[in-house]
């Protein structure tokens, strides 16, 4: 049973909504294949991608960012000069990719114990107040009396609103 927590419901969080479906759509395309791996936040502004990737060296991986995502390889060498009675082990080659959301970057990657550890962070930004002007119209603009503009067989007539065609009341 899978359970997921999202931080991302408050109505006051305005704009994170991208960066869960990004999240979403990293769990649902990689959801299948070879290696398994685990997300996990690290405190407010950290994430933890977690690969196991047993019987793989630091050199048979490669870690790297192209474009928007993070690419991670893996790619066993074949010992020609061991001779095998059963081969139940298979080397074995891998490509994982993650879309990285924007301002996410890579801190940190470490392979210990068959888990290779890749550390993101997304910075926060700063808390800024900003106020917005509220403009009043300007005399003799369009902010003036409503007006209408009605089209006849007779021609183009602009009056206010209320006036009748002709422009005369009554």
């Amino acid at each position: 049973m899978t359970t997921r927590l999202s931080l991302f419901n408050s109505p006051l969080l305005l704009g994170f909504d991208q960066f869960e479906r990004t999240l979403d759509r990293i769990a649902k395309n990689s959801a299948e294949g070879y290696p398994p791996y685990n997300i996990e936040q690290i405190g407010d502004d950290g994430l933890r991608i977690t690969l196991a990737v047993a019987g793989f060296t630091s050199d048979d991986l490669s870690v790297q960012i192209e474009d928007n995502q993070l690419v991670i390889r893996g790619r066993q060498t074949d010992d020609k000069s061991r001779l095998y009675l059963h081969r139940g082990i298979a080397a074995r080659q891998f490509q994982r990719s993650f879309v990285l959301a924007e301002g996410i970057e890579v801190v940190g990657c470490s392979l210990d114990n068959g888990l290779l550890n890749i550390d993101l962070t997304r910075p926060v930004p700063e808390p800024k107040v900003r106020t917005i002007k509220i403009e009043q119209p300007k005399a003799g603009s369009a902010g003036g009396a409503p007006r209408t503009i009605d089209v006849s067989a007779d021609g183009l007539n602009v009056g206010p609103i209320g006036g009748s065609l002709s422009g005369k009341d009554g």
